[in-house]
């Protein structure tokens, strides 16, 4: 779990095909890894990853073929500036709000404009998100915990204030940009909590245990 508080800015030093997949090597730039070891999560502009070596001055991660389908990620190459956020501890203040770091869409930004010192995004979201995204409710951008100010249909507005956009890459956003969306985790539960009994019964497409079973994942 995270909290949406970006720590540092990194970048991407390289991105290795490997087994079909990707291994990326990221620069942490000022986050303190003097406490992170293998196997730790690293939220990686709001992918939660999995640290595999730390060569120095940095962490490699491998990212499946699914995160890069179903991210931003596939975007990114060498010198990309990248969002960090180390996984929260029972002592980290709480001053975002509860990320898991898993993806549940691609947005992309409409448009920026300028507002006093701050920076006002438009940004829309898949449709299928919209429902999960409400006025004055948060939303995980970039990994980023960000309040949402204006909701018109599946774009939604955001007024960014200089602290964040220089601590963030949300500074070099720009209209077309696609960035990683999560919604509220409250939002996802109080949509399967009001299903009532029905939650308990398989819908069309889903994963069943006849399924599992027939696939050998499932033993006797």
């Amino acid at each position: 779990m995270f909290t949406g508080i970006i720590e540092s800015i990194g970048s991407i030093r390289a991105m290795t095909p490997k087994g079909g997949d990707v291994r990326l090597l990221v620069d942490t730039g000022k986050l303190d890894l003097g406490d992170v070891k293998l196997g730790d999560s690293i939220a990686v502009s709001g992918v939660c990853l999995t640290v595999v070596d730390l060569p120095g001055n940095g962490f490699a991660a491998d990212v499946s073929r699914e995160t890069l389908d179903c991210t931003a990620m596939s975007d990114l190459k060498a010198g990309s500036p990248v969002n960090l956020e180390k996984a929260l501890t029972p002592t980290t203040r709480l001053g975002g709000h509860l990320v898991s770091g898993h993806v549940d869409g691609v947005g992309e930004v409409v448009s920026r404009s300028e507002n006093a010192r701050a920076v006002e995004f438009r940004i829309r979201a898949p449709k299928e998100l919209a429902k999960y995204i409400a006025h004055k409710g948060s939303i995980t951008v970039d990994g980023t915990s960000l309040t949402v100010n204006a909701v018109n249909g599946a774009e939604f507005a955001l007024t960014i204030i200089p602290h964040t956009l220089s601590e963030t890459i949300m500074a070099s956003y720009q209209p077309g940009r696609r960035v990683n969306l999560e919604v509220d985790l409250l939002a996802r539960y109080l949509e399967r909590l009001l299903l009532g009994d029905k939650a308990a019964e398989p819908a069309p497409g889903n994963i069943t245990e006849s399924f599992l079973a027939a696939n050998g994942y499932l033993k006797s």
